[in-house]
């Protein structure tokens, strides 16, 4: 199905209320120009997940979020499909090993790269948080934030990652949206007029949080590449949760990505699913729904069931109350012959769409080219 209108915003997919009032009150900005809403949009922190805005000569750090830059890097390997699924349980034990995982985690490694160089980190802030940055750079995270083994339609093998810039966004952003006079419970966007001294600042702190999450992305395909002794042969990179200087219309904008991936024509970019549901590699076409969609696509199937739903609360120190059982999950990812290292339920596939339903509302403006089938997923515990 086309996207449809409400109230001047464009929106694909299956329409989630609070994600639309939330668009409503970052368009009402005096610098917001337009908006849109992707397929996988639902409620996020001020501007939705799945949402786009872009704006005149603004910036928002509450708009970005908390996990700046995070993204997806899927790469293809030289390796047998056949061979590769005969030995995953044991990859993925070695994948779980070889690399962090969850809230506060550090790379069991240092890692040396060239971006801690960088005398952008004596700015500000950031000195402070280059240790943090340096320790935990290679790490995952928690969360939805996985490494994934694949095989495609073609009976090859990729690697498919997805996390983001870990502690040291997180720090950017807290910094920030409270330097803008942020709250837990704003419903207003958080800006900052890109001219102003702030305003630079932020984007300083962005731009190098985005280097930081693409150097951990690389860092860990290269490092599973190395433990399947393969040789990586093509590879797609993409990120959200960003703002991007572009023209629209005629006009200079900085666009707001959260939760929503850049698909202009031609672009590739690599869109996850939940632990039990294909991936793709996809680019964009050029059309008037492109357009419309300032030319974004989904990062992923989107949630349909909040955590807490899902998983339940704490209570003495158990869970309890929520929807989705570990079984429910262990038998779903079993029909699907998946080998499933950590994950809590708050992550099963109950909890998103299908993504081919997702893909669907976004025929027009993007192309499959090709479908990644899991056959291993690594989260956090």
């Amino acid at each position: 199905m086309p996207y449809r209108t409400h109230d001047t915003i464009p929106v694909w997919g299956q329409l989630q209320d609070s994600a639309l009032q939330q668009i409503k009150n970052c368009l009402k900005h005096d610098r917001a120009v337009s908006a849109a809403l992707m397929a996988d949009h639902h409620h996020g922190y001020v501007q939705p997940i799945g949402g786009v805005i872009a704006y005149h000569e603004a910036i928002s750090p509450s708009g970005v979020g908390y996990d700046i830059a995070c993204g997806n890097k899927a790469v293809r390997l030289d390796i047998s499909a056949i061979e590769t699924r005969n030995n995953i349980s044991t990859i993925m034990s070695d994948i779980t090993h070889d690399i962090s995982f969850g809230v506060g985690s550090k790379n069991k490694q240092p890692v040396d790269h060239a971006l801690f160089n960088d005398p952008i980190w004596k700015i500000g802030p950031l000195s402070k948080w280059k240790n943090l940055a340096m320790s935990q750079l290679g790490s995952v995270g928690s969360g939805n934030h996985y490494i994934d083994i694949f095989v495609d339609e073609l009976n090859r093998v990729w690697v498919g990652v997805h996390f983001g810039s870990r502690g040291l966004g997180h720090r950017i952003a807290t910094h920030f949206i409270k330097s803008g006079g942020g709250k837990p419970n704003d419903i207003s966007p958080v800006t900052f007029d890109v001219n102003t001294n702030i305003g630079q600042d932020y984007l300083t702190a962005m731009t190098l949080a985005g280097q930081y999450a693409y150097a951990g992305r690389n860092w860990v395909c290269d490092e599973i590449a190395k433990l399947l002794g393969a040789n990586i042969l093509e590879e797609v990179h993409n990120h959200h949760n960003f703002a991007w200087k572009e023209r629209h219309n005629g006009t200079n904008l900085w666009v707001i990505r959260k939760g929503a991936t850049p698909a202009y024509p031609k672009q590739r970019s690599f869109v996850g699913g939940s632990m039990g549901d294909i991936s793709v590699i996809v680019e964009g076409l050029d059309s008037t729904e492109s357009k419309k969609a300032l030319y974004s696509t989904v990062h992923g199937a989107g949630r349909i069931m909040s955590r807490t739903e899902a998983a339940g609360k704490y209570r003495n120190g158990k869970r309890s109350g929520g929807k989705i059982s570990r079984q429910m999950m262990l038998d779903w990812i079993e029909r699907e012959d998946v080998e499933l290292q950590g994950a809590n339920t708050d992550e099963s596939p109950h909890c998103y769409r299908r993504l081919t339903q997702v893909l669907k509302h976004h025929a027009l403006t993007i192309r499959v080219l090709h479908t990644l089938h899991p056959i291993g997923v690594a989260m956090a515990c």
